[in-house]
């Protein structure tokens, strides 16, 4: 156990989990006391000893079910071929998985969920898996594949109409809003079939590759180490549930920086005034308050095609730590540019003020294709009073410009003006200057050039951008990539 424990630990700083050699040793102690016949109680006791935060929970719960939840039923002889028997009909083969025998599973499947009957069900999943999921010892495919086969062969559309039937029970007809919560039973039950399928599945993989090689095919990254330009639905919906805790953390991260920063200048004459105590030693030097002023933040968004993901979540942090700027001001862009501060204000929500920016922004002028020559252009004709010497500007999007004319004297024209001018590029580095890209060129003129493509990075891009440090003029600061 201490093995399994040991390896389970390196998976979950592979994950990007932070669990230090206390913790480890505090898990061990919790397996000496916990239920070791309970995955439920095992699951408490490790993860009050490891884990520190509510979004590290999700990799956690999908590591553990490979390192203790897949073995926490192990094989008992001759159970799988108990239920074979009882459920492969006459003249086929076990392991043939035909339309016959899927059909018998499937009528003795929604009989067990229909009534209940845990034990029953364990079992006509584990002949599920064996007859109908083709599982090769050796074979490198993941378990997603083998739930997929399971479930078509089962025919997902008639099991569902099946368990609604089975869980009427030939009662008189319902209303509609009964049907409707007899509908909503129905897909609870098919979603527990689904659950205890890829249990199975996953217990049969690790016993066949081990824990260690499972765990790095099935690894789940933590919400702020998703990739912003190739979330699916359901994980752009976990990223933006961890939006507002992210802002808030660090919004006080940044006050409690800025009100305890390092001290100011040195104060010459109060020190040498405090040295005529000491005999004119100066060994209590005097510094004067620091003044820490507020950055004010110009935000250009490109809010074309796959950009607009990555733009929606850079505006919605930097909205939701805008007390730690003086100003926040932000322009969308396609082939067109509009200000789009005044969606985003206190009394609407941030997905109706997207909603509202979409329908009243006047972002297109032409074929709606990206025309960063003609946006910089634009907000150097209609903004110029917009950028100060207090600004920081930074502008969000994959340089890719159709071929079009590049607006680099204008974008220079911002950063001569600016603070500091900062460039954030949601695609992969290496396929900068490939293309229609020509991110080179404007990073010439830019005092950063970072890959973001996580909020792990945009995260540490804002808290670098809200505490920044006056650069000469005319001095650039060396390129940057954040990876």
């Amino acid at each position: 156990m201490i093995d399994t424990l040991a390896e389970f630990v390196e998976e979950l700083r592979a994950v990007g989990i932070p669990v230090s050699m206390v913790e480890a040793l505090d898990a061990a102690e919790a397996l000496r006391v916990a239920d070791m016949g309970s995955p439920e109680a095992l699951r408490a006791a490790l993860g009050a000893t490891m884990i520190k935060s509510a979004r590290h929970y999700p990799a956690f719960e999908a590591a553990f079910e490979i390192f203790f939840g897949a073995r926490a039923f192990p094989d008992e002889g001759g159970v799988e071929g108990d239920v074979v028997a009882s459920v492969t009909p006459a003249g086929a083969e076990a392991g043939g998985g035909g339309g016959e025998t899927a059909d018998v599973l499937m009528a003795a499947i929604v009989e067990a969920l229909a009534t209940g009957d845990d034990e029953a069900l364990r079992r006509l999943v584990a002949q599920a898996v064996e007859l109908l999921a083709g599982m090769e010892p050796g074979r490198p495919v993941g378990g997603r594949y083998y739930l997929y086969r399971v479930m078509r062969r089962l025919d997902a559309d008639r099991l569902l109409a099946s368990l609604a039937a089975a869980m009427v029970g030939g009662g008189p007809e319902h209303d509609a809003l009964g049907g409707v919560l007899l509908d909503a039973r129905a897909r609870r039950a098919l979603e527990r079939l689904r659950d205890e399928l890829r249990a199975e599945i996953l217990r049969r993989l690790v016993v066949d590759r081990g824990a260690a090689p499972v765990a790095r095919t099935l690894r789940r990254p933590l919400v702020e180490d998703i990739d912003l330009m190739h979330a699916t639905r359901l994980e752009i919906e976990e990223l933006e549930r961890a939006v507002g805790p992210l802002a808030r953390k660090l919004a006080t991260r940044l006050a409690n920086r800025r009100k305890h920063g390092a001290e100011g200048r040195l104060d010459v004459r109060r020190t040498i005034r405090r040295s005529l105590a000491h005999g004119g030693t100066l060994i209590d030097p005097r510094f004067r308050p620091p003044r820490r002023s507020k950055p004010e933040l110009v935000v250009l968004c490109d809010v074309s095609g796959s950009m607009a993901t990555f733009a929606r979540f850079t505006m919605q942090l930097t909205y939701a730590i805008g007390n730690e700027f003086s100003r926040v001001r932000s322009f969308a862009f396609i082939d067109g540019l509009d200000e789009v501060t005044g969606f985003f204000d206190t009394r609407s929500g941030f997905h109706d003020a997207l909603e509202r920016m979409n329908r009243e922004a006047d972002l297109v002028r032409t074929d709606g294709h990206s025309d960063y020559g003609a946006a910089l252009g634009e907000f150097v004709a209609r903004y110029p009073g917009v950028v100060t010497p207090r600004s920081t500007v930074i502008v969000t999007g994959d340089a890719r410009n159709n071929y079009r004319a590049s607006g680099v004297e204008d974008l220079a024209w911002i950063a001569d003006r600016a603070r500091a001018l900062f460039w954030l590029n949601p695609e992969a580095s290496r396929y900068w200057d490939t293309g229609d890209s020509i991110m080179s060129l404007y990073a010439e003129v830019c005092d950063g050039v970072d890959q973001v493509r996580t909020l792990r990075q945009l995260e540490a891009f804002v808290e670098r951008v809200a505490l920044p440090t006056a650069r000469p003029p005319g001095v650039r600061n060396p390129r940057s990539v954040l990876t």
